[in-house]
């Protein structure tokens, strides 16, 4: 008896599908296991050759009936012992491909099966007698389906999915399906993609992508395919890669372990093998006008025929009180039933001819429409077990296989026409005629390329002509507007020193003009100044004054204590008008430098401009406010050393805003200067500030001291300390608080130098300042979002060298916060600043590999690629080309969507 085959009639009655007990057609005519398929066209040149068939023939597809094996599982120890002393429940008949279920011990019934496998068959001729047939009529080009049914432990998995690692005589249905498939095409024009599901409390998992674990049956309303879009595919070369596919998928299928089996499927696994083969379709004859007896031949037709082989272990029916299940795993196994009911249901509905089919009812039933019903090969292999214990689970496995074996298939080839050989097939073509063409033409080409080599030299000469002659006629129009020019300069000098010297000298008795009135703010000042000195010297007096009576007073007596109450109010009164009077004078100072520093630059320019003797006049005030104020340093340098970075610190506590706004602008001024952070960071300075900045109420306060602070944070010791008391926190609030465009900035500013501290990534995410960061781009202000991307990209060069440093691991910050989308609508944004940092940002998150999935999703590889090609920079142009070239999920990706970079 030929092993590869089953011994049933195409033609069956359903008679022969009840128990022989039941049934007088016992005696069924037997035929190969596979039903006469139409021969397959010719397969195109250099792929494997398929097995000849006759055509499908249109439309009409060919019959063929779910065949059925039923497989019985040897006895495991636990039986061994349990029924040491019992009988088996069941007596084959491989020879006469039939099954007795014993009743008791006088009564049984007898079924009777397309091949019936003792617990002695081996794992290759299970395949050759169930699944062969099968894969050979997907190689063909229909589809096809193998199916393991029955009870919880009786052997499902091992015969369908084992992988036989250490013995390769154990491998399963689906290892030796897709040994046979790889044997069978042709790397060059055929294509062999996998996917491996699971499903699970009737939701559909990926297995090779345990994320995607919610994926949606799609259903053609036309023809009422069914496809997963959402499944992953991956396309195999060797069985290697194969093999690695369902190691992974394994892994990832959930087992528990139940009284009936220790390793028990609670899942329905559903492996889906896509095939797409290349053909050629039969030649067409067409009979000759002149002599009827010879014939044309049209060339064949290029074809492509799409298959799929589905592989379908499906979880094992149990009974509760049988398997111990409680909890979740009860849940687990009423889902498991449900699915099965509804298949069996539909089965009974087929079998039956039943108008309605309840494929609905479950998304199992919903895969399976083509394989029961519809237009594949099908297969099923039932397993049982001996234990009398589980009788009623053997009737019922039995049973369904039965009903299963009178559902009818239309079997149908899936043909479309090769679009893309036929295209390379005519673009030869062209190219023999293209060249043909240019053959002909090359006499025409080298007449033309003569003549125009002969009109070109014509138009040279004239043009050699018109050059010379214009030339002569701009050096002469040059000639004239130079002398024109002359004349003209030689009036407005004599206009000027003729009207100039009056004009001024009115200006100035006028008391009009720039400088006189800078010169009157001057002096001014210097009143006020000179005032205050007096003011707090007499100040100074009176409180040593209070102080000489306070020591005479008498130490006891009422009328002494309320003398000495008046005089310590006085004392307190003097010393604040003394603090107050102190501001005024740092502030005045302030003032009358940056007068002072205006006044000279107008008179350097003034000076340059050939007036200098009409304003020699302001030469003596101008030198002695110099003189007062220690030469040419600048305001700002000159009030640090002539006041002091104590009291210009202690102003920014004062209790009037104008003296503190006016400190925390030259304290800002002043942290400018790297050489001066230090001094101001020592003295308290960082401290005071971020104290200010706690407690703010003015939106001009803020904004000087964010941008104080921004000045601080470029230094990293700085950035240390900002971090140590608090200043991120500050600063995510203060982001969330401010309005004004010009705060913003000055926060992002301070944030962005942060960023750029690899020591304080955790703090800058756990404490908002990431999220303060992206949060300040809803603004819209370009000046704002160049900061934001300004420290988006120094925090993804950071992040970078952490991965690259193995410090950090797992998907970027940035990603998580949701930055990925910003960063992509910003990449091409028209401000060249904004553009190059998030060009920065981008190039540094594509170098750590566990963030191009994302990107890829979020459509950040189109802006590398434009990167690559189009960056102004090129520093940034060969760090997007290295990246892209590195990584192995960015190259996949690119060769898919054929783009080369």
């Amino acid at each position: 008896m030929a092993c590869n085959v089953y011994r049933n009639g195409t033609g069956l009655h359903k008679g022969a599908m009840r128990p022989l007990a039941a049934s007088n057609s016992s005696n069924v005519k037997s035929s190969s296991f596979k039903s006469r398929i139409p021969p397959s066209s010719n397969h195109s040149p250099g792929s494997a050759p398929l097995r000849p068939s006759k055509s499908a023939g249109g439309s009409d597809g060919v019959p063929g009936r779910v065949r059925v094996a039923v497989r019985l599982r040897p006895r495991n120890a636990e039986e061994s012992v349990a029924d040491a002393d019992f009988a088996d429940c069941v007596e084959l008949q491989p020879e006469l491909k039939r099954l007795k279920l014993r009743k008791n011990n006088w009564d049984s019934e007898t079924y009777e099966f397309d091949e019936v496998l003792t617990e002695f068959a081996s794992q290759k001729r299970v395949y050759e007698v169930v699944a062969k047939p099968v894969v050979e009529s997907v190689l063909d080009g229909y589809n096809g389906t193998v199916m393991a049914y029955g009870q919880t432990g009786t052997g499902k998995t091992f015969t369908l999915g084992r992988l036989g690692e250490e013995d390769t005589s154990a491998r399963g249905i689906m290892v030796r399906s897709m040994e046979e498939i790889l044997a069978n095409v042709s790397p060059e024009t055929d294509s062999v993609s996998v996917s491996y599901l699971q499903l699970y409390m009737e939701t559909i998992q990926d297995l090779l992508d345990p994320a995607n674990d919610n994926i949606s049956i799609v259903e053609d309303p036309k023809t009422g395919d069914v496809s997963l879009p959402g499944a992953t595919h991956v396309e195999i070369r060797d069985e290697q890669d194969f093999m690695e596919l369902l190691r992974t998928g394994e892994a990832h299928r959930i087992a528990a372990n139940t009284k009936l089996n220790t390793e028990s499927s609670r899942s329905h696994a559903i492996l889906m093998v896509h095939v797409k083969r290349s053909v050629l379709g039969a030649e067409d004859v067409i009979p000759s006008e002149t002599d009827k007896s010879s014939h044309f031949a049209k060339p064949p037709k290029p074809l492509v025929r799409k298959s799929k082989l589905v592989l379908v272990d499906l979880a094992g029916s149990e009974r509760v009180h049988k398997s111990g299940s409680e909890g979740h795993m009860l849940e687990e196994a009423k889902s498991i039933n449900l699915s099965l009911s509804a298949l069996g249901k539909c089965i009974n509905a087929l079998a039956e001819n039943s108008a309605h089919v309840p494929v609905r009812d479950s998304k199992l039933t919903r895969l399976l429409r083509d394989s029961f019903g519809g237009t594949a090969r099908t297969s099923l292999i039932v397993t049982i077990g001996p234990s009398p214990r589980h009788r009623g689970e053997t009737t019922s496995t039995i049973l369904f296989g039965q009903r299963a074996m009178k559902v009818e298939n239309m079997l149908r080839i899936k043909e479309e026409f090769d679009y893309k050989s036929l295209s390379r097939k005519l673009e030869i073509q062209l190219d023999k005629l293209i060249a043909e063409n240019e053959r002909q033409q090359k006499v025409f080409d080298d007449e033309v390329e003569r003549i125009n080599l002969e009109a070109l030299n014509r138009v040279s000469e004239v043009e050699r002509n018109f050059a010379d002659a214009l030339e002569k006629e701009r050096l002469k129009c040059q000639m004239e507007y130079m002398e024109s020019v002359k004349k003209l300069e030689e009036k407005m000098i004599e206009n000027q020193q003729k009207h100039g010297c009056d004009g001024f000298m009115k200006d100035k008795c006028n008391g009009e003009g720039p400088v006189s009135s800078i010169v009157e703010d001057v002096a001014e000042v210097k009143k006020l100044l000179e005032k205050e000195i007096h003011m707090r010297k007499e100040a100074e007096d009176e409180v040593n004054k209070l102080k000489s009576q306070l020591g005479q007073c008498p130490d006891s007596g009422e009328g002494g204590g309320s003398e000495i109450l008046k005089l310590q109010k006085a004392l307190a009164d003097e010393v604040r008008q003394k603090k107050k009077l102190e501001e005024e004078m740092i502030i005045l100072r302030s003032q009358m430098l940056q007068l002072t520093f205006e006044a000279d630059q107008m008179r350097r320019c003034l000076g340059r401009n050939g007036s200098a003797n009409a304003y020699g006049g302001l030469d003596s005030p101008m030198s002695q406010v110099r003189d007062s104020l220690n030469g040419h340093k600048t305001p700002v340098a000159a009030l640090f050393e002539q006041v002091g970075l104590q009291k210009i610190l202690a102003l920014l506590e004062s209790e009037d805003a104008n003296v503190r706004i006016h400190a925390v602008k030259v304290v800002a001024n002043l942290a400018a200067e790297e050489a001066n952070q230090e001094r101001i960071v020592e003295a308290g300075g960082l401290t005071s500030l971020l104290m200010l900045l706690r407690s703010y109420e003015d939106e001009n306060i803020g904004r000087v001291v964010a941008g104080a602070i921004a000045n601080l944070a470029m230094h990293e010791t700085n950035q240390e300390l900002i971090m140590i008391q608090g200043g991120i926190n500050l600063l995510s609030v203060t982001a969330s608080r401010a309005e004004d465009p010009q705060s913003l900035r000055m926060v992002a500013g301070a944030i962005a130098n942060l960023c750029g501290n690899d020591k304080l990534q955790t703090k800058l995410r756990s404490e908002g300042g990431i999220k303060a960061l992206l949060g300040m781009a809803r603004c819209g202000h370009p000046d704002v979002l160049s900061q934001v991307a300004r420290g988006i990209a120094n925090f993804a060069k950071c992040e970078s060298r952490a991965s690259t440093n193995g410090i950090k691991s797992g998907r970027s910050v940035l990603i998580n916060d949701g930055a990925l989308p910003w960063i992509v609508q910003n990449a091409n944004n028209d401000s060249s600043p904004i553009r190059r940092h998030i060009e920065l940002a981008l190039c540094h998150l594509a170098q750590h590999e566990v963030n191009a999935k994302d990107m890829i999703s979020g459509g950040a590889l189109w802006e590398l690629v434009r990167i690559s090609r189009d960056c102004s920079r090129e520093d940034i142009r060969s760090l997007a080309r290295r990246t892209l070239n590195l990584s192995p999920i960015f190259r996949a990706e690119m060769r898919r969507l054929r783009i080369e970079v």
